[in-house]
C-alpha cells in the first residue's frame, strides 16, 4: 500500500456525491468537534497540566495534558477530513484503534502514580466508545466482503467480479473449434513447427488482450475474403 507534502484541499466535487466519502468526511469532523469542545473547556477551566487526580470536564476528569491532546487529536481529524475521505478514513482507523489501546492501558493505571492523563472508569468508557466509533466510521464502505455500490473502494473487487461474471467463454461450436486452434497454433509456434498460417494469426492475436477479442482475430482469418 503506498500512501510529498501538499496543502490540504477539498477534493473533486465528484467525490462529495458518495455516501460513503461523506460518512467519512463528516464523521471525522463531528468526532473532532466532540473532541475539541471537551479540550477547549479544560484549558479555559486552567486545570493543572500534570495533575494525577484531575477534575470533572462534561462528566470526564481531565488535567492541562489531556485537554491538549484532545485538541491535538481534534486538529488531525479535521486536517484529514479536508484533505480527502479517503485520508479522513484512515486516520479516523488508526485513532480509533489508539483510543481503545488508551482505555485499555489507562484503566491499568487508574489510581497509581502514572495516571498522568488523569483517567477515571468514565474516561475509559468514553475512550472505548469514541474509538469503537472511529473505528466504525473509518471501516464504513471500505472494509467489507460486500462494498456499497457507491464507495470509491469497490475498484480492484468490482473488476474481479466482472472477470467472474464474463469469462468470455465460447458459446458456439464454431467457437470452441476456434479456441482449440488456437491453442494448437500457440503451442506449436512455442515448439517452432507452426505453419505460415498458424503463425500468422497468433502474431495478430497479440496485438489484442480478452480472450474474445483474441478469438474474434483468430475467427476472421476463416471468413471468406469478398473480392
Amino acid at each position: 500500500m503506498t500512501h510529498t507534502l501538499h496543502m490540504p484541499k477539498w477534493s473533486s466535487p465528484a467525490e462529495e456525491k458518495t455516501r460513503v466519502t461523506v460518512v467519512h468526511r463528516i464523521g471525522a469532523l463531528v468526532v473532532a468537534a466532540v473532541i475539541a469542545t471537551f479540550g477547549v473547556l479544560g484549558l479555559l477551566d486552567g486545570l493543572a497540566y500534570f495533575s494525577t487526580d484531575g477534575e470533572r470536564i462534561a462528566g470526564l476528569s481531565s488535567n492541562g495534558l489531556l485537554s491538549t491532546i484532545s485538541l491535538v487529536t481534534a486538529a488531525v481529524l479535521v486536517v484529514a477530513a479536508v484533505r480527502s475521505s479517503r485520508t479522513a478514513s484512515t486516520i479516523m482507523l488508526v485513532i480509533g484503534a489508539l483510543f481503545i489501546a488508551s482505555a485499555l492501558i489507562n484503566l491499568a493505571l487508574l489510581e497509581t502514580d502514572w495516571n498522568f492523563l488523569a483517567f477515571s472508569v468514565a474516561n475509559v468508557i468514553f475512550s472505548v466508545c469514541a474509538g469503537l466509533v472511529l473505528l466504525t466510521l473509518g471501516a464504513y464502505g471500505r472494509v467489507s466482503g460486500n462494498l456499497p455500490d457507491d464507495s470509491p473502494y469497490r475498484g480492484a473487487q468490482g473488476a474481479g467480479a466482472e472477470v467472474m461474471e464474463s469469462p468470455e467463454l465460447p458459446e458456439t461450436p464454431a467457437e470452441e473449434a476456434a479456441e482449440r486452434a488456437m491453442r494448437e497454433a500457440e503451442l506449436a509456434v512455442i515448439e517452432h513447427r507452426a505453419t505460415g498460417d498458424q503463425l500468422a494469426r497468433v502474431q495478430a492475436m497479440a496485438k489484442v488482450r480478452s480472450r474474445s477479442a483474441r478469438r474474434t482475430v483468430w475467427m476472421s482469418y476463416d471468413r471468406p475474403m469478398v473480392g
